[in-house]
């Protein structure tokens, strides 16, 4: 039985816009001729690489290792010869260190891939599987899973929420993930709850995905540990804490993580791709990614590998529209603009959004009009507007004072500004200011 959520104070509703895909089957795209993978895809420290040019691999080979407790692995996404190693295009902005795969066409599995018995398994070993695995949060975060599944002895972790909201305008990845693969997210779910040791498990999805909210009702059926809710339509309703707070009732403190209030979130798709790790042995070298937006040639949702170049896909899709002048890696409301075609999809890239002409203005911002949208709206119950007055005049005592970290970024405070104020730049400036100061007041 499905069960009804609570809502939660503040949010937007954004036009939906995802019926482009909703409606569209996975498709898996062919072999491309080179890949592009990043040591920086994940939040943490990015890995060290440890092939060379002319080295041979395989699919799923380990081409760059952990370099510390937060950061993950990076594999090889297909069979073939690394081509390079230096600094390439990048999705985030500047050029970074990458492995560059010149594909054979075979692809051909590595035969030293490790396996796992997920069901005599200790916890520890499943813990360090996933590492290896090279697992992280699918939902955009990037976070490394196996940190999430590492909280300290004083803070019990009694509830795990499993995040398919989805709530970002154009996507459509984790809908028809839950829609045509529903238990491999169920036994993913069991894999994170054994290592957790929680008894309940919680599904929040969106009530605009009945279909999958049906497949998922239906894949757990029998499930004495876990119950499957309908969320209220409200963006930012994937945010973590939006989503503990509508499922549980429970009040993330500021400044506090899920952890705090005994719950662990973790996205649909990491579930999946957990099970894919431990039960298959296969690292997270592939991820099904939205292409969406008027600009493409043909939208879809795609199961793309790790590393595969956008021009790569945009040339399969059909090409872009004249029309076509933004291209974004990920949603419209927290994803980032690319400055071109030849970088590669990351393991976070949930979609890519082709935008015309007639879709994106460049807005002048104007000085704030204290009509308080941005304060009624607020998730985090913060203060955008004096928060921003702040930044712009370096004023960051004031800005900490006022829980700036807590800012999630989601844009709702920028959304609804009748000034066009830059809220979500000020927030960002602000939070790293503060940021930078806390860590200098460590030091010293």
């Amino acid at each position: 039985m499905i069960k009804r959520a609570h809502g939660f104070p503040g949010g937007v509703h954004p036009d939906y816009h995802k019926e482009l895909t909703a409606g569209l089957a996975l498709e898996v795209p062919p072999l491309f001729e080179r890949y592009v993978v990043p040591v920086a895809q994940h939040i943490g420290s990015p890995a060290k690489v440890i092939v060379d040019k002319g080295a041979q691999v395989f699919k799923g080979t380990v081409l760059a290792e952990p370099s510390g407790f937060v950061s993950v692995p990076m594999h090889s996404p297909t069979s073939g010869t690394v081509k390079s190693v230096k600094n390439l295009p990048h999705p985030w902005g500047p050029s970074m260190l990458a492995v560059e795969i010149t594909a054979d066409g075979e692809d051909t599995p590595d035969p030293e891939l490790p396996r796992l018995n997920h069901e005599t398994a200790s916890i520890d070993e499943l813990r360090d599987f996933i590492r290896q695995a090279g697992i992280v949060g699918m939902g955009g975060a990037a976070f490394p899973t196996h940190v999430k599944l590492s909280p300290p002895k004083e803070k019990p972790i009694d509830v795990l929420i499993l995040n398919g909201a989805e709530c970002e305008p154009y996507l459509t990845a984790d809908h028809r993930l839950m829609v045509e693969s529903p238990e491999k997210v169920i036994a993913g779910a069991g894999i994170l709850a054994k290592i957790l040791k929680v008894k309940r498990i919680c599904i929040g999805v969106e009530d605009n995905k009945p279909d999958a909210l049906s497949a998922l009702e239906k894949a757990a059926a029998g499930q004495a540990d876990m119950d499957v809710y309908s969320l209220h339509v409200t963006y930012p309703q994937g945010a973590e804490k939006q989503l503990i707070y509508a499922i549980l009732g429970r009040e993330v403190p500021a400044g506090g993580l899920p952890m705090d209030v005994g719950v662990v979130v973790q996205n649909v798709g990491t579930a999946s791709a957990v099970w894919d790790a431990v039960a298959n042995g296969i690292p997270l070298i592939e991820r099904i990614t939205t292409i969406t937006g008027r600009g493409i040639g043909r939208p879809g949702n795609l199961v793309l590998r790790i590393g595969t170049l956008v021009e790569d896909v945009v040339r399969w899709r059909g090409g872009i529209s004249d029309d076509t002048i933004k291209v974004v890696n990920g949603g419209p409301m927290m994803g980032m603009a690319m400055s071109g075609l030849d970088v590669p999809v990351l393991k976070g890239s949930s979609g890519l959004l082709f935008l015309e002409r007639d879709e994106v203005e460049q807005y002048h911002h104007y000085p704030c009009i204290r009509c308080g949208r941005c304060v009624d709206i607020c998730p985090m119950k913060l203060m955008p507007c004096i928060i921003s007055y702040y930044t712009e005049n370096e004023m960051f005592d004031e800005v900490e004072s006022l829980n700036v970290t807590d800012c999630i970024e989601c844009g709702s405070c920028a959304y609804v500004c009748p000034s066009s104020r830059i809220l979500v730049h000020h927030m960002k400036m602000g939070k790293a200011e503060v940021i930078v100061r806390r860590r200098k007041k460590a030091v010293s």
